[in-house]
């Protein structure tokens, strides 16, 4: 059934202006779109309807307005063959002394603009009005899209139309439309010329001099522009090195190998425009030595800087200085193209030993590694928050907490802080704090009953603290078990999602209350009393679907606090209908033509994939021989041509 995509808008026009309703619909097989007016097709020389999106859209467009003859109903219908949808809006059209009060007013409309291609072009447009009226644009007498995002075609906060990089299909007429809730307002026309350079060649990337070591390898890169593109050949002396037939346009990589003597080599670019060349030498060369005196100067939490000598008698064009974290089973990490003997190498992890090494580059390739220093960065506060937070109730008005250390403590550390509140709105400044020293549990004391407390976790070291684990939350009553921990759900089938979560060490749980949704209706929650376990399958799920999950665990004294929402989507399933309006036709004495169309959304869940095509050939009626099997993926699906061995079957 189709469903539409942009249904028209009620408008308010001025007698001699213009008015233009845009209807979009989307649907399987794609809709086509039709205009009435009071029933009746519409039909005149001041109508214009505009198509878009192989007619799935349409524009409606009246110029100039009659105030009696256009005040009307003009309906929109979206038609195929599964059926048809409608929806109307309504035209109201102004005299000139019937204009309201803040009726919108064009102060700047677009002009006349040429713009060469790939230029930024900007088509002004200022309105006012009373409320400040909504601008939208018109090219060809169809809707501007705009792009969101980084888009190529912006519209501006002052409502100028803004297209970047523009492009021969951007030419066209524009027209800029000023909205409000008093009417609506179409600027004059204004065209927009996009004019095509022509450019002789010229080297973008010209080839460059380089030197190699005997019997090594390398390629030479030439990369040349214009309009038209120019063709790119490499020339040696009097040989051709690129064969006419393969000449590229644009650039063209020439690969020499096994050098063993120095040469110049030509490139060529070639357009109806002109001719143009440049040359590069190729030198035989040798491989740097190692460099010298290689150690670290500074150290921060996150960098090190490190001096050395060059080590050669010539100037080193660059560096490559190698480094690792000794904990680190990977290899050396890289910094390229150091120009100098002195470089800071930052993102480096506080409080870890590091070694570091430079070899020299030349245009040949890398010289020796130097010799390896070692060092340590310094401490920094922690970058990650204590890790499974736990926690319960040894009496009504103490509970305990436990933890284990940060993954990244960043340093030697310190101690930790409690933050505890009843009032978990509240800003975390605000929460009752409680320090403790390096351990990793500890008792908070003069507790209210009956209350629900949350609390967070940090460490701290001595440059200062880390952030705070997660929200854990617990009631201040005695026997009430803790929020469950490690709680994740996993899917299983279509129709099942596996849940499981840890099995508390301390607490006398002896159920858990699951509460689970759809995603997208989360007031129709779903409620489980479960036994005392630490997993548990949901089933009867819809295919397909996001569903959110919430456990708590009970004990003989009551529920406790429930987890925070965890999600999870249910699998795909198969499909459950076939595909509809299988047709085959002969096209000829050894070529058969299979079409089909999808099955409907509504019998299956999840993506269609693809088609399996199954074939027999046919004697007396009755299938004969072996059967034509076919897979079709869906990008290819919906017509397949079946190619017969022999005529007459």
């Amino acid at each position: 059934m189709p469903s539409f995509i942009k249904a028209p808008d009620d408008q308010i026009g001025i007698s001699g202006g213009v008015a233009s309703f845009v209807c979009q619909a989307g649907g399987e097989p794609k809709p086509r779109i039709t205009w009435m007016k009071k029933g009746k097709k519409v039909n005149s020389q001041r109508f214009e309807v505009i198509d878009f999106d192989d007619g799935a859209g349409s524009v409606l467009r009246i110029q100039p307005l009659r105030t009696h003859r256009d005040e009307a109903l003009y309906e929109c219908t979206a038609t195929n063959s599964v059926g048809e949808i409608n929806m109307s809006a309504k035209l109201t059209v102004l005299e000139e002394d019937q204009i309201p009060h803040g009726f919108p007013s064009i102060d700047m409309g677009p002009q006349l603009k040429v713009v060469e291609r790939t230029r930024t072009a900007t088509m002004l447009c200022a309105a006012s009005g009373n409320p400040d009226p909504e601008i939208f644009w018109f090219k060809d007498f169809l809707p501007v899209e705009i792009d969101s995002g980084n888009g190529r075609i912006k519209q501006l906060r002052s409502g100028a139309l803004q297209i970047e990089n523009s492009e021969e299909s951007d030419q066209g007429k524009y027209e800029c439309v000023a909205v409000n809730r008093a009417g609506t307002r179409y600027s004059a026309p204004a065209n927009l010329y996009v004019r095509v350079r022509r450019v002789p060649p010229r080297f973008s990337i010209p080839p460059i001099s380089q030197e190699v070591k005997p019997g090594g390898s390398i390629n030479l890169t030439c990369v040349a522009v214009g309009a038209p593109m120019p063709y790119v050949r490499w020339v040696s002396g009097e040989a051709e090195l690129t064969q006419e037939d393969k000449m590229p346009v644009g650039r063209n990589v020439l690969e020499l190998t096994n050098i063993h003597q120095s040469a110049n080599y030509t490139c060529v670019a070639t357009s109806s425009l002109g001719t143009i060349e440049t040359t590069a030498q190729v030198f035989v060369k040798a491989l740097p030595r190692m460099p010298t005196s290689l150690i670290v100067t500074e150290t921060t939490a996150t960098s090190v800087t490190l001096t050395w000598d060059s080590g050669n008698p010539d100037p080193v064009p660059y560096y490559v200085i190698q480094y690792r974290s000794k904990l680190s089973e990977n290899g050396f990490q890289e910094v390229n193209g150091v120009a100098t003997t002195r470089y800071s190498i930052g993102g480096l992890s506080p409080f870890s030993e590091y070694e570091f090494r430079v070899m020299a580059v030349n245009n040949i390739g890398r010289g020796p590694p130097s010799s390896t220093v070692h060092t340590r960065t310094s401490e920094q506060a922690p970058s990650s928050p204590p890790l499974y937070v736990q926690a319960r109730v040894l009496s009504p008005t103490t509970m305990l907490v436990r933890w284990d250390p940060p993954e990244e403590p960043n340093g030697q550390i310190q101690g930790y802080r409690v933050y505890y509140t009843s009032e978990p709105s509240d800003p975390l400044s605000t929460w009752q704090i409680h320090n403790t020293d390096n351990s990793q549990f500890t008792t908070i004391s003069g507790l209210k009953t009956g209350l629900t407390y949350s609390l967070r976790v940090l460490a701290f070291t001595s440059v200062g603290d880390g952030p705070p684990s997660e929200v854990l939350r617990l009631k201040a009553q005695a026997g009430v078990p803790a929020q469950p921990e490690g709680f994740e759900a996993e899917t299983e089938l279509d129709t099942r999602i596996w849940l499981s979560w840890l099995w508390p060490v301390q607490d006398p749980v002896v159920g858990y209350e699951l509460h689970y949704w759809e995603a997208n209706t989360p007031e129709n929650k779903h409620r489980v009393s479960l036994d005392a376990a630490g997993s548990y399958g949901v089933d009867g799920l819809r295919p397909d679907t996001l569903y959110g999950f919430s456990l708590a665990a009970r004990s003989e004294m009551g529920l406790g606090v429930f987890t925070e929402t965890i999600e999870a989507r249910t699998a795909q399933s198969m499909t459950g209908a076939p595909p509809r309006r299988v047709k085959a036709e002969a096209l000829n004495s050894s070529s058969i033509r299979v079409s089909w169309l999808p099955p409907l959304s509504v019998k299956h869940q999840g993506q269609v994939m693809g088609y399996h095509l199954i074939g027999f050939r046919l004697e007396n009626g009755q299938p004969h021989g072996q059967q034509i099997l076919l897979d079709v993926p869906v990008d290819e699906a919906q017509v397949w041509f079946l190619q017969v061995v022999s005529a007459g079957e």
